[in-house]
């Protein structure tokens, strides 16, 4: 019978792009403060027909200082892969990893985005019907492509082993996280980045999300409009950023003498099958990817200090995870804590696993609880500790992240202190 050793991960590089900080220290800040980083939208003109007119937009980019790249070459990619490198660049930096040494067969990426280069499919069709096919751009298949963040990863830091991109929707930033981590555990690999990228803040996304009626419509109060958990919620809020983890074989760690945020040590993952667009209300495919990736971390349900939520600040979402949360934990889901730094940052869709995982791991490393913000008025039911407005202080072994996306698709991870 063939038998595989599963080896160790931890994760020594962060790397973040956001709407509240262009730096994992400024975004970390932010989330301590509750400062919120949503404002009017800038990218394109609105007017009163917009349901919605904010968002959470990424200010302050630069090109080169923060992505490494100038004009020229940014005209070849979306603003989708041009974060995601930016995230790379910094988590590339902060791993200390000499990436021109070494195997770079051993050496990969797997970095997910939700709706990809949606604005460059948009742009590109109004080039088409205005002006003809021939003024259509060849640059545009490879910046609408999901996988074009994880392709330009991979060309810069010459990663030319396992290297995949998912699309799961909200879910698809820890999924790639959790590929990344089988991946290394099973000897695939000994480095990877893992993570994902989004920028979908334009006319398609808002006024398509907008008919759905799923965002919030608070235009005169949008620092206040995602408010997860509480009674007076009504959408979510559209951000865009990436955030990219650098992941490595414990030992590989080790012998280089890397610092260690965490480690990595479970991953589940399941599907609703109930609706394209809308939860279970039960939240019964969120208890199963927690049940499931504590079975995978083999450890029980009271070992868990923390969960970093979902929480979109749905009506639907917030309750089926809550429901799922209290459901799989009993008793200890009123010990634990759990919040929703989506309060803050807004939902970066195919991002938010990979912005909330680094939160997670941050949570774990320095002790303390981001919190839940405009939580003013808890909605029934909603009688957990939710760390509202103000961080806690709590020494933490292990921690959860939830990411769940439209098509049913659920995914949490847990990661661990770093104990040798």
């Amino acid at each position: 019978m063939r038998t595989i050793t599963l080896r160790r991960v931890v994760v020594t590089g962060l790397g973040a792009i956001t709407d509240v900080g262009l730096d994992v220290d400024s975004f970390w800040a932010s989330l301590l403060a509750g400062k919120s980083g949503i404002g009017p939208i800038t990218n394109f003109p609105q007017n009163e027909e917009w349901t919605t007119r904010f968002g959470g937009e990424v200010r302050g980019f630069d090109l080169d200082k923060h992505a490494g790249i100038d004009v020229r070459e940014s005209r070849r990619m979306d603003n989708f892969a041009i974060y995601g490198l930016g995230a790379a660049t910094q988590a590339a930096r902060d791993c200390g990893i000499d990436f021109t040494t070494g195997d770079p067969d051993r050496r990969g990426v797997a970095v997910g985005s939700g709706v990809g280069g949606i604005n460059t499919i948009e742009t590109g069709l109004y080039k088409l019907l205005e002006s003809g096919p021939r003024k259509v751009s060849p640059f545009i298949v490879p910046r609408l492509m999901v996988n074009a963040c994880a392709g330009q990863i991979s060309i810069r830091y010459n990663l030319r082993g396992f290297n995949i991109a998912t699309a799961t929707a909200c879910a698809s930033g820890s999924h790639s996280i959790g590929a990344a981590y089988h991946a290394i555990q099973r000897n695939d690999a000994d480095v990877m980045f893992a993570g994902g990228a989004e920028s979908g803040i334009g006319p398609v996304c808002v006024a398509a999300f907008s008919a759905m009626k799923a965002l919030s419509t608070r235009n005169d109060e949008p620092t206040k409009a995602s408010r997860p958990f509480d009674k007076d919620r009504d959408g979510f809020v559209l951000a865009d950023g990436a955030a990219i983890l650098v992941l490595e074989e414990l030992e590989h760690a080790k012998k280089r003498g890397a610092k260690m945020y965490a480690e990595i040590i479970g991953y589940g993952s399941s599907g609703d099958a109930f609706h394209i667009a809308a939860p279970d209300e039960q939240g019964s495919g969120a208890k199963r990817s927690m049940t499931w990736a504590l079975r995978d971390g083999q450890i029980n349900a009271d070992q868990i200090g923390y969960i970093n939520a979902h929480g979109t600040s749905t009506p639907l979402g917030d309750r089926a995870e809550v429901n799922a949360v209290k459901e799989l934990f009993g008793a200890h889901a009123y010990t634990l804590a759990m919040s929703s730094t989506k309060g803050v940052t807004g939902h970066a869709l195919g991002a938010a696993g990979g912005i909330e995982s680094i939160a997670t791991i941050l949570a774990i490393h320095k002790g303390v609880l981001p919190p839940t913000i405009n939580l003013d008025n808890p909605d029934e039911g909603m009688d957990l500790n939710f760390v509202a407005h103000t961080p806690q202080e709590r020494k933490l072994d292990f921690a959860i992240n939830n990411s769940f996306g439209f098509g049913g698709h659920n995914t949490s991870l847990i990661f661990s202190r770093f104990n040798g």
